[in-house]
């Protein structure tokens, strides 16, 4: 997530629609929790998404950050990009906390996220990032990622 600076509108977010941000706007509005990059689950019965601990092989859960962000999508070609247009096709898969998700849902920013409170700390501060709480999908075969969902109420 880039540093806050004077290239982005105040509280842009409430006011500019997803798809007429600029692209420092854009992404100023990912939180930095990490979240996006866990593998998930989807039950077939119910189509369920169901979240695991489990992340990308790039993903460092030091930082909460991807390893290679500009060259993802050579090095794990089913990283999925999100971009104002892709988003309409595949915010439910994006975790109900996520910025994206939630704007596209014409909901608010959660009173925790780092545009709101001034400060990055926030999202591990409310318990949101998954700042050393992953395995690398690297470590951890397929048939395994049911042992390892994330259980918690976000």
């Amino acid at each position: 997530m880039p540093r806050m600076s004077d290239e982005l509108r105040p509280r842009y977010w409430e006011t500019v629609p997803l798809e007429q941000m600029t692209p420092q706007e854009w992404e100023a509005l990912c939180d930095g929790c990490g979240r996006c990059c866990l593998n998930k689950l989807e039950d077939i019965d119910t189509d369920e998404l169901v979240f695991t601990r489990v992340a990308c092989r790039l993903f460092d859960d030091s930082t909460c950050r991807c390893a290679n962000y500009d060259i993802r999508k050579q090095i794990v070609p089913e990283c999925v990009v999100l971009t104002p247009g892709t988003l309409k096709d595949i915010a439910y898969w994006m975790p109900e906390t996520c910025a994206y998700r939630r704007l596209h849902e014409a909901r608010k920013l959660p009173h925790w996220h780092p545009l709101i409170t001034g400060d990055a700390r926030s999202v591990r501060k409310a318990g949101i990032s998954m700042h050393n709480r992953t395995v690398s999908e690297a470590e951890i075969p397929l048939e395994d990622w049911e042992d390892h969902l994330l259980e918690d109420d976000v």
